[in-house]
C-alpha cells in the first residue's frame, strides 16, 4: 500500500492526477467518434499542427494555452476548407497541413534560445507541472465537450456511419463534422500539457479502442474509456515515480498496452464462443440431421 500511496503524498503528482482523469473524461468523449469514423490521421495532424501556436506563444511571452487554441483553430479551418477541394483527397490535405504546421512549428522554436528544451516540453508535455488554474481550465473544458457530446450526439451517430443519411434525417452533415472537428481540437488542446502533442493520440485514441469490443453502446465505449484512460494515468504516474521515467510518456505507453491486452483478451474470448464442442459434450438425445436425398 506504501508504493501505490507514496507517489501521490506529493502535491504536484495529486494535481497531475486529477488534470490526467479530467484529459481522460474529455479524450474518451471525442475519441470515441475518431475511432469510430477512422479519423486517427486526422487526430493526429491536429495535435502536431498546435507547434507554431505554442512557438508563438513561447517567444512572445503568451499564454501558450492561446498558442494552442489558436493553431487548433487554424488546422480545423484547414481541414473544412480542403475537405471541400473536389479534386483533392481529405488524406492528401491533411498529411499536407500536418507537415507544414509541424515544420513551420520547428522553424520557429528554432530561433529561441533553448531550442532543445522548449522542443522537447511541446512534443512530450510535462504533467507534473500542472498548476491549480489550470485544473479549473480542465474542468471547464470537460463541461464544454459534454454539452458538444449531448447536443451532436445523434448527429455524430448519423455521421459515423452514412454521411447522405444524416442528410436525409435532416442533420445538417457539414456542421456536425465542423463541431466535431470542434470537439476534438478541445480534446487536443487540453491534452497537449499532460503528454505532449507527439503524444497525444495515446490518450486519445488508445481507451476508446480499447474499450470497444466490450462495450454495446456509444456512450458504453466513452465510459469505458474514461475508465481506462484514467487507469492509465494512475498506473503511468505510478510507474514514473518509482522508475524515473519520463511521466507523459509512461502514461500515453500504459493506454497503448491497455489496448494490446484488450484486443489479446477479446481475440481469446472470441475463439473460445466459437470453438466447436467435443464429441463428449453433445447429449446422446441430441437431434441429428440427415440429408434429403434427391
Amino acid at each position: 500500500m506504501e508504493w501505490l500511496t507514496a507517489p501521490f503524498e506529493a502535491a504536484f503528482v495529486q494535481r497531475a492526477l486529477w488534470a490526467g482523469i479530467l484529459v481522460s473524461a474529455i479524450c474518451a468523449l471525442a475519441g470515441t467518434w475518431v475511432v469510430l469514423r477512422g479519423m486517427a490521421f486526422l487526430g493526429d495532424a491536429m495535435s502536431h499542427g498546435l507547434l507554431p501556436g505554442l512557438a508563438v506563444a513561447a517567444l512572445l511571452g503568451v499564454d501558450l494555452l492561446v498558442g494552442a487554441v489558436v493553431s487548433a483553430a487554424a488546422m480545423a479551418a484547414g481541414v473544412t476548407a480542403l475537405r471541400r477541394t473536389p479534386k483533392l483527397s481529405q488524406d492528401t490535405g491533411i498529411g499536407l497541413l500536418f507537415v507544414g504546421m509541424l515544420s513551420l512549428g520547428v522553424i520557429i522554436v528554432s530561433r529561441s534560445q533553448s531550442f532543445a528544451v522548449d522542443l522537447t516540453g511541446f512534443l512530450f508535455g510535462d504533467v507534473l507541472a500542472v498548476r491549480e488554474s489550470e485544473l479549473i481550465l480542465l474542468g471547464a473544458a470537460l463541461l464544454a465537450a459534454l454539452a458538444v457530446s449531448a447536443l451532436g450526439h445523434r448527429a455524430f451517430l448519423a455521421l459515423a456511419f452514412d454521411d447522405r443519411k444524416a442528410r436525409t434525417l435532416g442533420l445538417r452533415p457539414g456542421l456536425a463534422h465542423a463541431s466535431l472537428l470542434g470537439l476534438l481540437a478541445l480534446a487536443i488542446v487540453a491534452s497537449f500539457h499532460i503528454v505532449g502533442t507527439l503524444l497525444v493520440l495515446g490518450l486519445l485514441i488508445a481507451p476508446p479502442a480499447a474499450a470497444l469490443p466490450w462495450a454495446r453502446s456509444v456512450r458504453g465505449v466513452m465510459a469505458l474509456a474514461a475508465a481506462l484512460g484514467a487507469a492509465a494515468v494512475f498506473g503511468g504516474l505510478q510507474l514514473s515515480w518509482h522508475l524515473g521515467t519520463a511521466a507523459g510518456a509512461t502514461v500515453s505507453a500504459l493506454a497503448v498496452g491497455l489496448f494490446l491486452l484488450s484486443h489479446a483478451a477479446s481475440g481469446i474470448r472470441h475463439r473460445c464462443r466459437t470453438a466447436p464442442l467435443p464429441a463428449a459434450a453433445v447429449p446422446a438425445n441430441a437431434p441429428t440431421t440427415r440429408s434429403n436425398d434427391t
